[in-house]
């Protein structure tokens, strides 16, 4: 015990000897650097000085020495002065009359202090007395804290907001002293002594009030506001919850301790246990850290969300990857979700038709987004007229506030944990939309959320255009590659066919061996036809469609593909509805042999490749699927149907490129879905035959003009 005591006065004496040096550090730096049009830096001045004789007499004689009590009384004395001359900063010193009483009756307790010095000297020669002289000072000490805090109020309440600035900081600090004094000799009274840390630690009060002070004393004084980060305010006020903490368990077990038994030590044992199942809920509960999170959000800051950190956070997530082999879609939908707290997200972006198509998924892998037409044309034109942020559960709450409720598709109606849609627009421009999920806890979307995420997604837009505008070089320079390439290997098909015509032409007149010359005929025929074939196939590549079209049965075309891979892979048809459609069934053959092949390459060698053929009254479907590696939404929308870009070491990349515009140039449509690890369907889909007709019919000349 008597060590404890020893450590506590050492520690008081180096406070004491640091609230002096601090104190006259301060006070040459306000006679150098402060505001010398003030009218209370020469009454700082001076109670900076006698402040630090009184520390100094303190580290000295001990705070109950005679010296030490006569030192303090100065130092109140001083700093009631300052107080009177804080209101001279917008005159109320001379307009407030009744401050002057007060500020004397103040004075003159303190000055009490002298008598009751001076009686505990020579006439408090019991216990009882020296008690009753001690519990009188306090109690003076209480008067002169609670008068001084009084008026301290009044003066900052009172004054006008430009004078607020001013005195911000001055104020502070001897809101912090008096305050101090007032629980120091509360404490004091209640217990019959001074109680020794509190009076160790004095002089630690005395040194940190300076420094605002000094801050107060300077012309810039009014503009220097105390803006703590975020991190710094979170970590402030776990460290003030985790003080609370300790002080009420170590209350309580001392208050039980003193009743006796084991008592104290069980309340310890309970807070320990306590403190031990609410870390183990709150570490791995992101629910539950999201709560606190938001909730000191809303009661500590003016605003949401922390636009400097937000900015370095978003433009690290970019522009850097995170070593992930994340593409820049999937960072995209990250940069977004992180601002709001989603777990998860999506990334849509307008696809040729006009819709929005799925390009990316950012950890939210088991939500199932439709392959045609995941969000609809007209809600995409809606979005980019009103340029507006959806949230979700307005729009399962009834509310309505654009029209876009009807548009809005059932996969993200029903979807529980779809929050909102956020559009990327780059000059008035959609260029695709984010999904957000909803954070771990949840919240309505505000003004404040609004008006972030809609600049962020303007931001967003112009990455994702800038990239669109960088691929589209890269590939018409690409293509301008591939034309001059190509253009010498037609112009030498060209002279072979002819050279191979002239010869077949030739050889009908000139051959001796009758058979000979009808062999020879039949090849170089069959071979000028097929180079002729060739030709024409390259001349209609970037075409607006083939001329010939004709009711196609699908059934018959499938078979013929089926039978050239009987022998080299497994191919079953499961459903074969009758479909007879309008294409070029030369044409439908060879696409169709470029997606099987894509789905031999990609699956197994015991792995069969389906073929389902459909119809539904308009459209006849013929499905190719597969269980094999599958396919990412990136590479569906960026690499699948780009020349030149293949997923094989050996491919040329064209294929998939050439079965898609062989089937748009017939008229027809190419969809793709697929999950990587379970495999992919193709689609390929022509309106009937009959349909078709019918269609014509009722549009011909005739039909109109009887109409």
């Amino acid at each position: 015990m008597e060590s404890w005591v020893e450590a506590w006065i050492i520690a008081g004496f180096a406070m004491y000897l640091g609230g002096a040096a601090t104190c006259a550090v301060g006070a040459g730096w306000i006679w150098r650097k402060g505001d010398k049009d003030r009218p209370d830096r020469t009454a700082i001045l001076a109670a900076l000085v006698i402040t630090a004789g009184w520390c100094v007499m303190v580290a000295a004689f001990g705070a109950n020495s005679p010296l030490a009590s006569l030192a303090e009384v100065a130092r109140n004395l001083a700093w009631l002065l300052v107080l009177y001359r804080l209101f001279a900063n917008d005159g109320r010193h001379e307009t407030l009359r009744p401050i002057r009483p007060v500020l004397i009756a103040l004075a003159f307790v303190e000055c009490l202090q002298l008598v009751l010095i001076v009686v505990e000297a020579r006439f408090a020669i019991t216990p009882e007395l020296k008690l009753l002289t001690f519990q009188m000072c306090a109690m003076f000490h209480l008067m002169v804290s609670v008068g001084a805090l009084v008026l301290l109020h009044n003066l900052y309440v009172g004054a006008t907001q430009s004078v607020r600035s001013v005195l911000r900081w001055t104020a502070a600090a001897l809101a912090a002293m008096w305050s101090f004094d007032l629980n120091f000799y509360t404490v004091a009274y209640l217990g019959g002594s001074l109680p020794l840390e509190l009076a160790a630690i004095r002089g630690l009060v005395v040194a940190s009030m300076t420094i605002p002070l000094a801050i107060g004393s300077t012309r810039s004084a009014a503009t220097i506001r105390l803006r703590p980060s975020r991190k710094v305010a979170f970590q402030t006020l776990s460290l003030l919850v985790i003080g609370a903490y300790l002080m009420v368990m170590v209350g309580i077990a001392q208050s039980l301790a003193m009743l006796g038994g084991d008592l104290g030590r069980l309340t310890q044992v309970g807070f320990t246990f306590a403190a031990t199942v609410v870390a183990l809920l709150w570490l791995p509960s992101h629910r539950l850290r999201g709560w606190v999170r938001v909730t000191a959000i809303k009661h500590l800051f003016q605003h949401r969300y922390d636009y400097r950190a937000e900015w370095l956070r978003f433009t690290q997530t970019i522009g850097k990857s995170d070593g992930s082999s994340q593409s820049l879609q999937e960072r995209i939908v990250k940069s977004m979700a992180d601002i709001t707290d989603s777990p998860s997200g999506l990334l849509l972006l307008t696809g040729e038709s006009g819709s929005l198509e799925l390009a990316s998924r950012w950890n939210w892998k088991d939500i199932s987004v439709p392959a045609a037409d995941p969000v609809p044309a007209d809600l995409a034109n809606l979005f980019e007229s009103r340029g507006f942020i959806l949230d979700l559960d307005d729009i399962r709450a009834g509310k309505d506030w654009h029209g876009e409720a009807v548009f809005l598709p059932d996969w993200l109606r029903e979807e529980q944990q779809a929050w909102a849609l956020v559009p990327l627009q780059h000059f008035d421009r959609l260029i695709g939309v984010i999904i957000l999920s909803r954070p771990a806890e949840p919240r309505r979307l505000d003004w404040e959320d609004f008006d972030l995420l809609r600049v962020v997604g303007q931001q967003l837009a112009s990455y994702l255009a800038e990239q669109a505008g960088q691929a589209a070089l890269m590939e018409s320079a690409r293509f301008d590659e591939f034309n001059r390439r190509i253009a010498f290997v037609m112009h030498d098909i060209k002279n072979l066919a002819s050279q191979l015509a002239l010869l077949s032409r030739n050889a009908e007149r000139h051959a001796d061996n009758p058979e000979f010359r009808a062999d020879m005929l039949v090849t170089l025929k069959n071979s000028a036809e097929k180079l002729n074939g060739l030709l024409a196939r390259l001349n209609r590549y970037g075409a607006s469609g083939s001329e010939k079209r004709e009711p196609v049965e699908l059934l018959r075309v499938v078979r013929q593909v089926t039978d050239q891979y009987e022998a080299v892979h497994p191919i079953s048809i499961l459903r074969t509805e009758n479909s007879k459609v309008l294409a070029d069934a030369e044409g439908l053959e060879q696409a169709l042999v470029h997606l099987v092949q894509n789905a031999v390459d990609a699956s197994d060698a015991a792995s069969p490749v389906s073929f389902d053929i459909t119809c539904d009254g308009v459209r006849g479907a013929v499905e190719i699927a597969d269980v094999g590696h599958g396919m990412t939404a990136e590479f569906i929308r960026d690499g699948l149907f780009k020349p030149f870009v293949s997923s094989k070491n050996s491919g040329f990349g064209i294929g998939a490129f050439e079965a898609r515009e062989m089937i748009r140039a017939m008229g027809g449509r190419l969809d793709v879905d697929s999950r990587e690890g379970l495999g992919t369907r193709f689609t390929v889909s022509f309106p009937l035959a009959a349909a078709a007709e019918h269609l014509s019919s009722h549009t011909s000349p005739q039909h109109s003009e009887a109409a």
